[in-house]
């Protein structure tokens, strides 16, 4: 369904070649704009969905899937000029990755078709808009670049990474024993 929601995620991902395209050109100040109205559809397609019962399967699919390429390009971005360590992004792409594979596993072999997120994953998309908004701003405009603060959150966001990315894995895999313990016998001896 083409809601306004549905329709401001999809300008999100849209912009994100768009921000890509003005990082790799070292146009900080274009890319800063554009992230801060990438940001903005971010704030009002969930408000707006909630408030006027806008919510659909496509927006629960297409936000995160907005979220992660926005943020995954722009620490991809980042870590091409040299302004995060290799590890996080290694981290961040690792776990979104591994989480893409367990959705779609569930997707294909199971009846599960909802994957709400935990507060920790939740907590960890905040930490990572945090940080990519401070390398965006200190790319933009240096003299507002704090180092011990980048730094700090370079550290808090990779911790938080993998500590989602280790409860996504134990949820799925407490949720592949939920289901394996109520289903009968006989159907769990034909799968195994």
């Amino acid at each position: 369904m083409l809601t306004l929601p549905n329709l401001l995620t999809t300008l999100r991902i849209a912009l994100t070649p768009v921000i890509v395209l003005a990082l790799l050109a070292e146009e900080y100040q274009r890319a800063f704009a554009f992230v801060m109205v990438a940001g903005l559809t971010d704030a009002l397609d969930g408000r707006l969905a909630r408030r006027f019962h806008w919510e659909s399967q496509l927006g629960a699919y297409l936000d995160p899937i907005a979220d992660k390429l926005l943020l995954t390009s722009l620490f991809l971005c980042f870590w091409m000029r040299e302004r995060v360590p290799t590890w996080l992004v290694a981290l961040i792409v690792g776990r979104d990755v591994l989480i893409l594979l367990m959705a779609g596993t569930a997707l294909l072999f199971t009846r599960f078709r909802q994957f709400p997120p935990s507060i920790w994953g939740k907590l960890n998309t905040t930490l990572q808009i945090l940080l990519a908004l401070v390398l965006v701003l200190a790319a933009a405009f240096p003299t507002t670049e704090i180092p011990w603060l980048t730094l700090a959150l370079i550290w808090v966001t990779g911790i938080s990474t993998a500590w989602s990315g280790i409860h996504y894995v134990g949820r799925a895999v407490k949720m592949v024993i939920m289901r394996n313990s109520f289903m009968p016998a006989d159907r769990r001896g034909a799968r195994g």
